[in-house]
């Protein structure tokens, strides 16, 4: 029986895959594991504060900005946005009164969003359901796992 990483070729013989390693496989866990965790998380927080993960990673970016905001540019970064797709984020929940606009009275080109307290007080709460749902998926691991494969996965977001 022949290994799954084996490829059959067109004589019946098994050669390995070019690009399989450990390193990819890692990754392509990581996609499952994200989007298990998204769809998790999507529904968790959905259900009890209607907002997505999307949302709560917005909001909680800008409780944990000094002063509670951010100029637009910058949370597109820390998201990893593009400028117009924060602002798509943002609209929504600028009309439920979780943020708000604010201009720079020294450059009308730079725009700041801004958690309301009424935003900060949901992304308190919504901590609780997200700190549950973490704790449910990943178990117990020891603090050297999580710090070395939060090392790691900060790595591959570029030091964020």
């Amino acid at each position: 029986m022949s290994d799954v990483n084996d490829m059959n070729d067109m004589n019946g013989s098994t050669q390995q895959a070019p690009f399989d390693s450990p390193t990819s496989e890692f990754c392509l866990r990581m996609a499952r594991a994200w989007a298990a965790l998204s769809r998790r998380l999507d529904s968790a927080l959905g259900g009890h504060h209607g907002i997505s993960f999307a949302d709560y990673q917005l909001l909680l970016s800008l409780q944990r900005a000094p002063g509670g905001k951010l100029r637009r540019v910058d949370l597109a970064e820390k998201l990893g946005l593009t400028a117009s797709g924060v602002t798509r984020s943002l609209l929504p929940l600028e009309k439920i009164g979780l943020v708000a606009r604010q201009s720079d009275p020294r450059d009308a080109r730079v725009g700041y969003a801004i958690i309301t307290s009424t935003g900060s007080e949901l992304v308190t709460n919504a901590s609780v359901v997200v700190h549950n749902v973490s704790r449910m998926l990943l178990g117990a691991p020891s603090r050297e796992q999580v710090e070395s494969t939060s090392t790691l996965l900060a790595q591959l977001a570029g030091g964020q």
